[in-house]
């Protein structure tokens, strides 16, 4: 089985698990008789709770893939096999995967300039996008200093997981969530450009399959988080912006002149 077949895959699977919860979302609203009032209250509730299994499958299926075959020998071995199969093929190695890493956000930002709006403004799809990165750094950086596993092309000992492909599945995982629920065609756009990544990242011999598998995991996972946190935090700092109203006002009494200042809490 070539490289190609796997990526298409894991790429298929992925479409339908992004797939399949959408269809569960719509038809869960369509059959939910509730009051407009409830329904608000039910909607919030939900999308306030992240730690279901529904949002947590996928990623730990992948992250858990890519930490087993760090020890299991059978894993290891498909790891070897497949590498070596890559440098029986002797594809042309090119640096397009440091540029599509990016390429699904890009897409968010320039569509939301033509006119096709996601599901957050500028400013909160800016915070959860930043947010996102900095959990995937959170996740990536001390795990390639802890495990230390040699590269395939032996350059150093920060393979596992795979830092571009983590990025570019969270990239994906943020146009999907943007546009999820608006467009389910468009919000999967940017998946190819994550599968592409992934897969010059162990056709560039940089990565093996299993630092890639996680990495897509990783990425999954630290979007959802950030979505999670935004919507946990974003209605707590609203209510907590106190408003206030100022004014000043002069005034003149028993021939002595002042100014007079109110403020409302």
């Amino acid at each position: 089985m070539s490289i190609f077949l796997r990526a298409i895959g894991l790429y298929t699977l992925m479409l339908f698990n992004n797939c399949y919860c959408l269809f569960a979302q719509n038809t869960t609203d369509t059959i939910n008789n509730t009051p407009p009032q409830e329904s608000v209250i039910a909607n919030k509730d939900t999308t306030n709770r992240f730690f279901t299994l529904k949002k947590l499958l996928l990623p730990s299926a992948f992250i858990t893939y890519g930490v087993a075959s760090l020890g299991i020998t059978k894993l290891q071995q498909l790891n070897q096999s497949t590498r070596n199969e890559i440098i029986e093929h002797n594809p042309t190695h090119t640096k397009l995967d440091n540029l599509t890493v990016y390429a699904p956000t890009v897409l968010v930002y320039g569509l939301n300039i033509v006119g096709i709006k996601g599901k957050h403004n500028f400013k909160d799809r800016t915070i959860i996008y930043v947010t996102s990165q900095l959990i995937a750094t959170a996740f990536i950086t001390p795990l390639k200093h802890i495990t230390k596993e040699k590269r395939p092309d032996g350059s150093n000992y920060l393979s596992f997981p795979s830092g571009h492909t983590t990025a570019a599945f969270s990239s994906a995982q943020f146009m999907f969530r943007e546009y999820k629920d608006s467009n389910l065609w468009l919000s999967l756009a940017g998946y190819p450009f994550a599968i592409f990544t992934g897969v010059y990242r162990t056709l560039n011999d940089r990565h093996w399959v299993g630092d890639v598998v996680a990495g897509a995991g990783f990425g999954i996972l630290s979007t959802e988080i950030a979505y999670w946190l935004h919507a946990k935090i974003a209605p707590t700092l609203s209510r907590n912006k106190k408003q206030t109203n100022s004014m000043i006002t002069p005034y003149y009494q028993n021939k002595t002149v002042g100014l007079t200042f109110v403020k409302n809490l």
